[in-house]
């Protein structure tokens, strides 16, 4: 089915819109109902290990297991999303009674190896929640989904309003996991788990233990504050990279163990599933001057505990502390500590207690705000700038703020600094920090100095060939020269590295069509989709999530679907270039819609900087229109305007 042409778009977010020759009223209904949200365990891992298994063996579960009990027990199957699935019942008992049948009849599923068996984490919660159509989402939908990622392998999670309504009818024990704060709803969520218990094979008992490998999961914020989330986050990142410098030692990535960010594991299940032999937990508390710091290294084969320390110290102690914990965590793994890598161990950046927390401030913003939003990218230069100023020589908030300052001109058009200069300045600094060479990469792209971007590309790679930011620059470099088998060998790891990313996942959706490969682009769209969905039922305003599902939609033929969160995306957020951009794509190369595609990009091109214009020109997305007369005038266009105000930039 083809989308009609665009015929207008909405001049203010009050207005209806017009897609498609249709108008597209807001229309808000509420009710209240139980969300049922369930999510498979390590899926990224599962797919990257045997995908044609893994897909066969969900949808196997699906049509055996999973389907038949919602339906047994009266539940509606609002949407699927890759693995994950969203389900409302009309009876708290009925949910609670089909999710237990689930994990216990997929525990007890003899099809596959435990290895490669499907296994579920389930949230339950009763609330409101809004509908639209076939759809629901708002605050009842994100619990759900927070209440899915907080359960156990093999578990389910539930609100204390379904527990309490649960009281006298079901004989099931419910373990206090605590008070969680969930996106959007201003008190936290006291949260229950019901849990199975996960097998044991003779296989994993007698399996040797390899190489000494940790994953050191997201330390708990205790300080009673969401907003100081950012400073245990940071502690925990600190320790990755820490333990990262020493050579004995395998560490996961920062990526993979932040998917384990508030949930209650299992600490065996866990340490098979990530195959590493160790993990470390623990929790911060920061309080005015004071901080409180407990670890404990636990057995993955056991469960047991191997080390545990509090350390409760002055704030202005935190480097030294920092120090203290990753040297004691060596020395309990009974590894050697080259003085080398004491010494760069011991290397923070900065001593400055105040530019560390606003860095670490900024970080937070990087990794979890909207991309193209204005605001985001505008609280990460001001706490990065401020940063500076306290302590010119440190190098990490220079290349944060050299990356959201491209992202100011390339997604919303702004004039001000490329980035460059930052990047540069955060190299000149510390020429052994990945992500600076990563930032100084995109800012010469961006400019088109090509050989110049991939020498730093290649630098980024040499410096931590594991690093998200360095794949996906690689990624981006091979894209623009075209060379699409290269550029999927790097999104694919990046896309792999981290399971909540979605950019490199859909820009992988444009690689695999532009080497003709149907089924890869298939299977990336899917992927897309699935994490897009997951974002947006989290983050309902996120236009740059939005925009790459409305991409993957197109891309599997689901074009009704795509026009409906395209309408609902530029209703939201109608100033997003990058949405404009993506939607514009979709046109072009799914719908065959080129006078739709010219109107979505009209507006932008009025306000594109040279970086944009430039990645438009060689975006394989966009050649079925590149000699279409009306294209060839917004290029011109732009780059008469651009030549009167940016001739710098555009000599290159």
């Amino acid at each position: 089915m083809r989308v009609n042409p665009v015929d207008s778009l909405p001049a203010t977010q009050a207005e209806p819109i017009v897609f498609g020759h249709r108008m597209i009223e807001p229309v808000v209904q509420r009710k209240l109902t139980v969300i049922f949200s369930a999510d498979v365990v390590g899926y990224s891992a599962l797919m990257e290990r045997d995908e044609a298994g893994t897909l066969e063996r969900l949808k196997a579960n699906r049509k055996a297991i999973f389907d038949p009990r919602v339906v047994a027990h009266g539940g509606r199957t609002v949407k699927l999303m890759g693995d994950g699935a969203l389900v409302e019942f009309g009876s708290v008992v009925s949910a609670v009674d089909c999710a237990s049948e689930i994990q216990e009849a997929t525990e007890a599923d003899g099809a596959a190896s435990d290895a490669d068996r499907i296994c579920y984490r389930i949230g339950i919660t009763l609330g409101e929640v809004i509908v639209e159509g076939e759809d629901i989402y708002g605050d009842g939908v994100n619990m759900a989904a927070r209440l899915q990622m907080l359960a156990p392998p093999g578990g389910v999670a539930v609100s204390r309003s379904v527990r309490d309504q649960l009281v006298g009818k079901v004989a099931v024990d419910f373990e206090d996991l605590g008070e969680h704060t969930v996106k959007n709803i201003e008190r936290p969520v006291q949260v229950f788990a019901m849990r199975t218990t996960p097998r044991k094979t003779a296989r994993e008992a007698a399996e040797p233990r390899q190489r000494v490998s940790i994953c050191v999961l997201p330390f708990a914020n205790m300080s009673g504050d969401p907003e100081q989330e950012y400073f245990s986050d940071g502690i925990t990142e600190d320790i990755i990279t820490d333990l990262s410098k020493v050579s004995a030692l395998w560490v996961a990535a920062r990526n993979t163990a932040f998917t384990f960010k508030g949930r209650h594991v299992d600490a065996p299940h866990l340490a098979r599933e990530l195959k590493v032999s160790h993990l470390l937990e623990g929790s911060v508390r920061k309080a005015g001057g004071r901080v409180r710091i407990t670890a404990q290294l636990i057995d993955g084969a056991t469960g047991g505990h191997v080390w545990a320390e509090r350390y409760d110290r002055d704030l202005s102690d935190i480097f030294a502390l920092q120090d203290e914990i990753s040297q004691a965590i060596v020395g309990a793994l009974k590894l050697k500590l080259l003085p080398e890598e004491k010494k760069a161990i011991e290397q923070r950046g900065t001593t400055n207690l105040e530019a560390y927390n606003l860095y670490l401030m900024a970080r937070q913003y990087s990794l979890t705000g909207n991309l193209g939003a204005a605001r985001r990218n505008e609280a990460i230069i001001r706490l990065c700038r401020r940063a500076t100023e306290i302590d010119p020589h440190y190098a990490r908030p220079w290349a944060l703020m050299a990356v959201a300052q491209m992202a100011l001109r390339f997604h919303l058009g702004r004039e001000g600094d490329d980035g460059f200069a930052a990047a540069e300045r955060a190299l000149s600094l510390d020429p052994s920090l990945p992500e600076a060479h990563g930032a100084k990469a995109r800012a010469l792209m961006q400019k088109g100095r090509m050989d110049e971007a991939l020498a730093e590309v290649e630098t980024a790679l040499r410096l931590d060939p594991g690093s998200y930011e360095a794949n996906s620059a690689a990624g981006r470099w091979h894209y623009l020269t075209r060379r699409f088998d290269d550029a999927i060998r790097y999104y694919e790891k990046a896309a792999a590295l981290d399971e909540t990313e979605y950019m490199a996942s859909g820009l992988l959706v444009s690689c695999y069509k532009a080497t003709g490969d149907d089924e890869g682009r298939r299977r990336a769209a899917k992927r897309s989709l699935a994490r897009t969905e997951k974002i947006v039922a989290i983050e309902p305003d996120n236009g740059s999530a939005m925009s790459y599902a409305v991409g993957a939609l197109a891309a599997l033929g689901e074009s009704e679907r795509a026009q409906e969160w395209a309408a609902r995306a530029l209703l939201l957020d109608p100033d997003n270039l990058n949405l404009r951009y993506n939607f514009a794509c979709a046109l072009v190369v799914d719908l065959r819609a080129f006078d739709a595609a010219l109107d979505m990009l009209e507006p932008a091109f009025e306000k594109l900087r040279i970086e944009a214009v430039n990645w438009t020109k060689t975006d394989p997305d966009l050649d079925l229109i590149r000699d279409h007369p009306r294209y060839k005038a917004m290029i011109a266009a732009a780059e008469a305007r651009l030549a009167r105000s940016e001739p710098a930039d555009k000599a290159g």
